[in-house]
């Protein structure tokens, strides 16, 4: 019997299997900064459909987590201005790594150490499907993207720049 591709689970996998989030598991060979783009490549997915998920702060340091399509970057002016914050910047890979409790290149959204505001790029929710961070480097999930408003409280914005 052929043994499948399984990967232990993770806070953010414990979360979905807790919701009853129907989900699909698509381990990929990580690689250093490689991001979204890479694992895209490696599964035959559209980058578009590859959600990154970025912890970032606001003026006050408060965190919060932004999903944005792979092969798109944020406008952090855009982003402050919508959400009412006077600026906002990605935190530094450890301070990142301490609000979620996942390594940078593994993070997922879902079953964060902190609990933050989550803000989806709206033509996300557009989409049938998408693939973001399962909680550990090299391992994507697919969800429908509707699970990030649902489960997280995602609010819509309008932010991405193209790459």
């Amino acid at each position: 019997m052929a043994k499948k591709d399984h990967v232990s689970e993770t806070p953010a996998t414990q979360l979905l299997k807790a919701n009853k989030v129907a989900f699909t598991e698509h381990p990929y060979e990580y690689l250093e900064h490689g991001g979204a783009q890479h694992s895209a490549a490696v599964l035959g997915f559209d980058p578009f459909t590859v959600v990154k998920t970025l912890i970032m702060q606001d003026q006050d340091a408060k965190p919060l987590v932004v999903l944005m399509h792979g092969n798109r970057k944020v406008s952090t002016k855009n982003l402050a201005r919508q959400i009412g914050a006077k600026s906002v910047e990605p935190c530094a890979p450890e301070v990142a790594n301490r609000h979620s409790g996942y390594l940078v290149g593994g993070t997922s959204p879902f079953g964060t150490r902190k609990t933050m505001p989550v803000y989806i790029e709206s033509t996300i929710l557009d989409l049938p499907r998408i693939c973001i961070n399962g909680g550990r480097r090299g391992y994507l999930v697919g969800i429908a993207p509707n699970v990030c408003v649902q489960l997280l409280g995602a609010k819509p914005v309008q932010c991405a720049l193209e790459e």
